[in-house]
């Protein structure tokens, strides 16, 4: 069981959960919002210029060559048209778009991405639809966090790491207050965990498919991108190695890095033809910040 090192608010302040607070059940069944604040739902797509804005990041590499097959455009828009949000959710898509842009076309590019990986890998159309949904959701508990450590350039201290480390926590009972899918809030909760317990905040080494491959979007969308921490981002052969390594190491399954690296290629092969190269010939980026303490300089798992 978890309990808070810092509260929960809303965007507007209110308290959700004080921090020490245990997210038991009992808790997360007190606080939902009334249904009314809740109830009416949009498509996300719908919600101020996502879809626009969707488009254009799309075009860039490398999501022009992942998005690249034209005729399965319209089948991949349908499903994240079938994403409906309440508005207080949308609303802190509004916040990182003002406020943080880095996380704001993060969330948007895992929303796409997750539902691409999603229809290969899962045969059930409302599984799809669940797992899609949990893109724009995912890093909802940031809006928790200071915005000058989501902003930073340099190194996090440990104070700041926890900080950051509590949007999962916090993700988890903000989806439950606005009254969202229970699948929504332990993907927010669980999409840092990984399958050799080296995840936070549980070190949990039970990953569900489904938050597997949020896991792994949210990983390869912040290698591909430059962040605040990181001016110059990865080339994307070094970025799908870093994903392989994930695999190799046992953090992530085989199976959502071949759909990543199937969909990378322009032929686009069905992902269980895929032959992983386990030759290593990219290479990082330098003066990365990317998982090192202020303190220690010590590498740890990252700032996504």
């Amino acid at each position: 069981m978890i309990n808070l090192s810092y509260p929960v608010c809303t965007l507007d302040n209110k308290q959700v959960l004080p921090s020490g607070c245990e997210l038991s059940p009992g808790v997360m069944n007190s606080i939902r919002a009334p249904q009314e604040e809740t109830r009416k739902t949009q498509s996300l797509l719908r919600h101020a210029a996502i879809d626009q804005d969707l488009r254009e990041f799309l075009q860039i590499y490398p999501y022009n060559v992942i998005f690249g097959d034209k005729t399965d455009m319209a089948g991949l828009y349908a499903h994240m048209g079938a994403v409906y949000l309440s508005p207080p959710v949308c609303e802190t898509l509004d916040y990182f778009k003002i406020n943080d842009y880095y996380t704001y076309r993060h969330i948007i590019t895992v929303f796409a991405l997750t539902t691409l990986i999603s229809r290969d890998l899962l045969d059930d159309h409302e599984k799809c639809i669940a797992a899609s949904a949990t893109g724009p959701t995912h890093d909802i508990g940031k809006i928790c966090v200071p915005l000058s450590i989501l902003r930073k350039t340099s190194p996090l201290t440990p104070e700041e790491r926890l900080l950051l480390q509590h949007h999962a926590p916090a993700g988890y009972a903000l989806l439950q207050y606005y009254n969202c899918d229970a699948f929504a809030a332990e993907v927010a909760l669980n999409h840092h965990e990984r399958r050799d317990g080296s995840g936070y905040p549980l070190g949990s080494s039970e990953i569900d498919q489904m938050v597997e491959i949020v896991a792994a979007c949210d990983v390869y969308d912040a290698l591909i991108s430059v962040r605040p921490y990181r001016k110059e981002c990865f080339d994307n052969r070094t970025a799908l190695e870093e994903i392989t390594v994930m695999a190799e190491e046992n953090k992530i399954g085989w199976d959502v890095v071949k759909v990543l690296i199937a969909n990378n290629r322009s032929n686009k092969p069905h992902y269980s033809e895929v032959v992983v190269s386990r030759e290593k010939r990219g290479k990082k980026p330098v003066h990365n910040c990317y998982g090192h303490t202020a303190v220690k300089n010590e590498a740890k798992t990252g700032n996504s």
